[in-house]
């Protein structure tokens, strides 16, 4: 028994570590751009900076250690339902094609995962903690309730397994998945930045700050709830949610609704019972 509580503490620290350099890293590279580009003048330790740095460390080892159960049932269950010829295919196929087609298929499932955050408020008092921030840079990207994020990455997991683009219960490592999440959360931070870049026809095509800039505005009805997608803005156009002046940025971020100042009550909060 203190073998084994030896051995998880050793893999937390390692987990810790890993984060700290991983942190270390992001912060090289998006702290001068913030300052050499910056859309809002803003200091490096604003409001609820520190909040956020814990979601940091919070968003990098609770999801993870949710998600297991959860995702081993899901693979095993869609993997009998799905023909198996289908898997063996896909599998054959290059891994930069199995790539492509798990980030549009992963976002396909993410994008209406995150709708249904902004439209059914059961699931909207977990991501309205993602939404309480007022400044934005990218830092904010790990602001969210961890079963925020599970319900959302489970979301998008699930037509990759059915497709057979992520093969979990196989022998070899299935770096797709790895790459597909990788990529989503280096894109994250970047469409958080507090940057005033724009990139013109390319827009429409790969997300970018003031397309998601726009997602966390608050500066009336008729602007909110639009743009979910995290990296394919042609998937909110085929859905109707798109949203991007060429020449304006929001005014102001965040939500109406009050949020408690610590990390605690924030978590606690959807649990609690609320009067309409």
């Amino acid at each position: 028994m203190e073998i084994l509580q030896q051995l998880h503490l050793t893999v937390f620290a390692i987990d810790v570590f890993r984060l700290s350099i991983w942190l270390l890293i992001i912060m090289i590279i998006f702290v001068p751009l913030e300052n050499l580009y910056p859309l809002r003048p803003q200091k490096i330790f604003r409001k609820a900076f520190f909040t956020d740095l814990t979601y940091f460390f919070l968003s990098g080892l609770l999801p993870k250690l949710l998600l297991v159960v959860p995702m081993s049932m899901l693979a095993l269950a869609l993997h009998g339902i799905v023909p198996g010829g289908l898997h063996e295919w896909v599998a054959g196929l290059p891994l930069g094609v199995r790539f492509a087609a798990a980030m549009v298929v992963g976002e396909m499932g993410s994008y209406w995962a995150h709708r249904w955050m902004h439209e059914v408020p059961l699931l909207w008092r977990f991501h309205a903690v993602h939404h309480s921030a007022e400044q934005l840079d990218w830092l904010v990207n790990t602001r969210a309730h961890p079963l925020d994020q599970v319900f959302t990455r489970l979301c998008g997991f699930i037509p990759m397994y059915l497709l057979g683009l992520a093969q979990p219960v196989t022998n070899q490592m299935d770096l797709v998945p790895l790459l597909v999440i990788l990529t989503g959360t280096i894109w994250g931070f970047f469409i958080h930045a507090n940057v005033r870049w724009r990139f013109g026809w390319l827009e429409l095509f790969i997300s970018t700050p003031d397309f998601h800039h726009w997602h966390h505005t608050n500066d009336g009805k008729a602007f909110i709830n639009k743009n979910y997608s995290a990296m394919l803005p042609w998937v909110d156009k085929l859905f109707g949610t798109y949203y991007l002046p060429k020449q304006s940025w929001p005014t102001r971020y965040g939500i109406n609704e009050i949020l408690s100042v610590g990390i605690v009550g924030q978590l606690l909060r959807p649990f609690r019972f609320q009067k309409r």
